[in-house]
């Protein structure tokens, strides 16, 4: 067996995860890093080196390791060039956001200084990388769900659940292109393991565009609930957000997120189609994807 050796940041985060399984099924050897602690006993398999992520611990390196994998926020990267040097990087793919793009006019500065944190890491990164020559390939994702673990359509499916309807602002009529995490995933483990391919950055989005409002009705759908999709007023909208951030699983929504129903976010990934053999699924959800393995009922 002809085994590659791969570094992977963020191993314990959902695109982390579903990485692992394609690298073994192609025959990579992993050295996985995450900065929680690792149920070993979880995570056994011998073509995998679980370790502690600790940047200024870097320890004796053993032979290198050429390719990695960020599955973590890029922000995280700047701070770890020099572990990653010390490890002997020359190929590197990273995890972007097309957030970068969509909440740099958002009305929330929290938003804005996402977006700004994204194009600055990705500028670090792409300077790091050419003064040093290292070969990298950014991929900026759209809306990300699957197993029940992503803050998207989860999120969604949690409040449907919870409140047994889903307010809509104006038409809700801005398209959305969900890529489920596996597809995420793929899209990595090509970008890795295409050698011919170096210094780009690539958008990839779902294989459907559809209306914010019929995201939302799938999920309705796939819950076998009746949809209840309300259209709320501007200042009833802003007032039940700040009333609905007040518990602490739905601290993170925001008004911006709302105002976004109606604006379009589509990519065209025709390049990562052309240079991954980028091939996502339509958005079908399954009932994992909405309850995650261990919480269907």
């Amino acid at each position: 067996m002809n085994e590659q050796q791969v570094g992977l940041l963020g191993a314990t985060s959902l695109t982390g995860q579903c990485l692992i399984r394609h690298l073994i099924q192609n025959d990579w050897r992993i050295t996985a890093f995450s900065r929680q602690s690792i149920a070993q006993d979880a995570l056994l398999h011998r073509q995998i080196s679980w370790q502690q992520l600790d940047r200024n611990k870097i320890g004796a390196v053993s032979g290198g390791i050429p390719n990695w994998i960020c599955a973590a926020p890029i922000w995280i990267l700047p701070g770890y060039f020099d572990f990653l040097a010390a490890h002997g990087v020359r190929r590197i793919v990273a995890l972007s956001s097309t957030s970068r793009f969509t909440k740099d006019t958002s009305s929330d500065p929290h938003e804005r200084k996402i977006a700004q944190k994204l194009a600055h890491s990705e500028i670090l990164l792409q300077t790091w990388a050419s003064a040093h020559a290292i070969e990298y390939v950014i991929l900026r994702p759209t809306l990300i769900y699957g197993y029940g673990r992503d803050r998207n359509i989860t999120e969604i499916a949690k409040f449907i659940r919870r409140f047994g309807f889903f307010p809509l602002l104006g038409g809700a009529t801005g398209l959305r292109q969900p890529i489920h995490v596996e597809d995420v995933a793929l899209a990595c483990f090509f970008a890795l393991s295409t050698f011919n391919l170096k210094n780009r950055s690539y958008n990839v989005a779902g294989g459907e565009a559809l209306p914010y409002r019929d995201m939302v009705k799938r999920i309705f759908e796939k819950l076998d609930r009746q949809p209840r999709m309300p259209t709320i007023p501007l200042w009833l909208f802003q007032f039940a957000v700040r009333g609905i951030g007040c518990l602490p699983r739905y601290r993170h929504l925001t008004f911006a997120m709302a105002e976004r129903m109606n604006r379009d976010l589509q990519f065209d990934y025709s390049d990562a189609r052309r240079d991954l053999h980028f091939s996502p699924r339509p958005f079908n959800l399954t009932t994992e994807d909405l309850y995650g393995a261990n919480e269907q009922n």
